[in-house]
């Protein structure tokens, strides 16, 4: 089995699948409410006889199962439903929070989510001043007490970069500014160690070699925007 399948980045009008164990362009065509036929024309070149775990492919969405919006998307993005999906992931996938996402989607209920369904995610809201160090995104249980002591600042020093910003009602997937420290790079890693991303290696393939959680991971490394796309050399905080 490969160990570098094709990644297509882009899929308009449709979604990005990663394959499972067990799939079949059938199974995926019949759980997508789409065709064999139209699933191979979204990926050309690919072996249907040989799917590959992990190989990232474009299932086009049949427009009969879609299920619109109550209004456009203005200055965000639309995204499809696929199965897993919950407000919760949505938002912290998109580094907003749960509550700008539903305001987003009025009418929408969250706990009905259904695949193929088009939800508006909005754009992350802009920090009220630019930031010298580092953006970071809320993750549950945060506090400024707990991040500060987390990665070595003092109380003020966050509240001096974050101007505007209640630490009373902080939100999850809400962005603040973690201030740049002296002598570190562009955002620092205290009591933990680097590790440099190696061919093969995913978010949560290096989570679990380390003994850590997904999020214990995910909330060391704010910096890394997107940890489904990992590029060889990449340096990951593994906290202690």
């Amino acid at each position: 089995m490969s160990t570098n399948p094709v990644v297509r980045p882009s899929c308009p009008g449709g979604t990005l699948y990663a394959i499972r164990p067990g799939d079949s362009l059938f199974s995926l065509a019949r759980r997508f409410n789409t065709s064999v036929m139209a699933i191979l024309e979204a990926n050309p070149g690919i072996n249907p006889a040989n799917l590959q775990l992990g190989e990232t492919l474009c299932i086009p969405i049949a427009l009969t199962s879609i299920l619109p919006t109550t209004g456009g998307c203005p200055g965000g993005f639309l995204h499809t439903v696929v199965t897993g999906d919950t407000f919760f992931s949505i938002a912290q996938n998109a580094g907003i929070s749960v509550a700008a996402l539903a305001a987003a989607n009025p009418g929408v209920d969250p706990n009905r989510l259904q695949i193929g369904q088009q939800i508006c995610v909005p754009a992350p809201a802009p920090p009220a001043v630019p930031c010298p160090g580092t953006l970071y995104t809320v993750q549950p249980g945060d506090t400024f007490i707990g991040l500060a002591r987390r990665f070595g600042y003092t109380l003020d020093a966050i509240l001096a970069a974050n101007p505007g910003v209640d630490p009373r009602s902080l939100q999850i997937g809400q962005r603040i500014c973690l201030p740049p420290a002296p002598g570190a790079g562009p955002f620092p890693c205290y009591g933990g160690s680097i590790y440099r991303v190696q061919p093969g290696d995913t978010f949560y393939g290096i989570a679990r070699k380390f003994g850590l959680t997904f999020q214990t991971l995910r909330a060391s490394n704010p910096d890394i925007t997107n940890p489904d796309v990992l590029t060889v050399g990449t340096p990951v905080c593994i906290p202690r």
